[in-house]
């Protein structure tokens, strides 16, 4: 197996499938109302929808640095705001989007050649993107993405 297809594999698990950590991204946002993604069980922290609106940005920008090769700004702000008080059509939108963030990358991902994973990208025009971590950090840096924020998911749930 290409060591591109088993990273593949590692967020398809962390976003929707059988994580080995426990529930993936996708399971524990499952069943969620728009009222409790826009919540504040804990007033210094994120709401859920502010947490999937933020998951989408970092989905996106990876996926656009792995089209472009190189680290571009992020694709929206690092924390969108979410409605406090949103109807149900815009967290099944925000839903969307980061289910469409997933496949574009999932896609990308893809495409690159195993040989290209230890390349770290260089920041060109954006030196203040610059990272020093290759492709193969960033790939299972964003599955380590999805579980840490569907733990906080998690922890917020427990609260309604």
């Amino acid at each position: 197996m290409r060591e591109v297809a088993r990273i593949t594999e590692q967020l398809q698990r962390a976003f929707d499938g059988d994580a080995w950590s426990g529930p993936s991204l996708q399971a524990t946002l499952a069943g969620l109302t728009a009222a409790q993604a826009a919540a504040r069980p804990v007033a210094q922290a994120h709401s859920i929808g502010e947490l999937v609106c933020h998951l989408t940005t970092w989905t996106l920008t990876v996926a656009q640095r792995l089209e472009q090769r190189t680290l571009t700004p992020l694709a929206a702000p690092d924390w969108p705001p979410f409605p406090a008080t949103p109807d149900e059509a815009a967290w099944q939108q925000a839903r969307q989007e980061l289910v469409r963030a997933h496949q574009r990358l999932l896609a990308a991902v893809q495409r690159l050649p195993d040989a290209d994973l230890d390349i770290v990208p260089d920041s060109g025009r954006y030196p203040a993107t610059g990272s020093s971590d290759s492709w193969y950090v960033l790939l299972h840096g964003t599955a380590q993405h999805y579980l840490y924020h569907a733990g906080q998911v998690a922890l917020l749930r427990k609260s309604f």
